[in-house]
């Protein structure tokens, strides 16, 4: 009984969390979208890119399902982070619509197993696990992203909100930028101490 809850509330989440990944896209230019906007070069299409990656893989090959579309190898080394920016020959709709066919595999995958199910991560120190470690990380790894992904949106044109569809618009820009003055005051005072 608790297991059916249990993975029925946690992957209720994952789902509403990955809206939010491809919503703070919305009303963007591709420039944007793909624009580096930390000095490792974290982009919001990149981000989106990267959990479609490692999604497919987590909901895939760790429990013998493959995701049925090529995927880098986990361990090429060259490789490594380029599932983290778009080149210029990837398209927006062919990386947000990859990670809709990574969301359904992936919903067919905590579907028809049980969160008790083996699977193996070797890219693990402890690599034997249950779908419910795997739902867990991938929850918690995308909630990660998300937040990443909240921080260069406002950085991008201030819109700020928590979920698909649900903007926090209930403030304007006077109101933000007498908020930053206070923090800036708040950390000067303390920093003088």
């Amino acid at each position: 009984m608790i297991d059916d809850f249990a993975k029925e509330y946690l992957h209720g989440d994952l789902r509403e969390i990955r809206e939010t990944m491809l919503w703070k896209l919305d009303g963007l230019g591709e420039y944007d979208i793909r624009r580096p906007l930390t000095s490792t070069g974290t982009n919001l299409l990149g981000l989106v890119k990267h959990l479609s990656v490692w999604e497919s893989r987590y909901f895939g090959e760790v429990f013998g399902r493959p995701f049925p579309e090529p995927l880098p190898r986990w361990d090429d080394t060259g490789a490594r982070g380029r599932d983290l920016w778009a080149s210029e020959h990837e398209t927006r709709e062919e990386i947000t619509e990859r990670y809709r066919r990574v969301w359904e595999h992936s919903d067919a995958t905590i579907t028809e197993l049980a969160l008790d199910a083996p699977g193996h991560v070797p890219w693990w120190p402890r690599p034997d696990v249950l779908l419910f470690n795997v739902l867990v990380h991938m929850l918690t790894e995308t909630s990660r992203h998300a937040g990443h992904a909240d921080i260069l949106r406002e950085q991008l044109d201030g819109a700020t909100g928590v979920a698909a569809g649900y903007p926090n618009t209930q403030r304007d820009a006077a109101f933000w930028a007498a908020r930053r003055a206070e923090v800036e005051r708040a950390a000067k005072a303390a920093a003088g101490r």
